[in-house]
């Protein structure tokens, strides 16, 4: 398996866990946190199409949970 579908795998089930056991989640935090900024970023008017909000919200679970920047796959 490449190195980035690997990730992902990992990143999407930490996601899965968070949201059927949000309290028990070493992801918690993570979670809350990507889903501030996503809110912030939604509610602003800047996006333009929902596709590119649950993206943003996906990339940013996926940093602060790696600490690496999305961006640079």
């Amino acid at each position: 398996m490449p190195k980035d579908k690997a990730v992902n795998s990992v990143i999407g089930e930490r996601l899965v866990e968070v949201v059927k056991q949000p309290v028990d989640s070493q992801s918690q935090e993570s979670f809350a946190r990507a889903m501030e900024l996503t809110k912030a970023y939604a509610s602003s008017g800047s996006a333009t199409h929902f596709s590119a909000v649950a993206r943003l919200f996906y990339d940013l679970f996926e940093m602060f949970e790696t600490g690496n920047d999305p961006r640079l796959k």
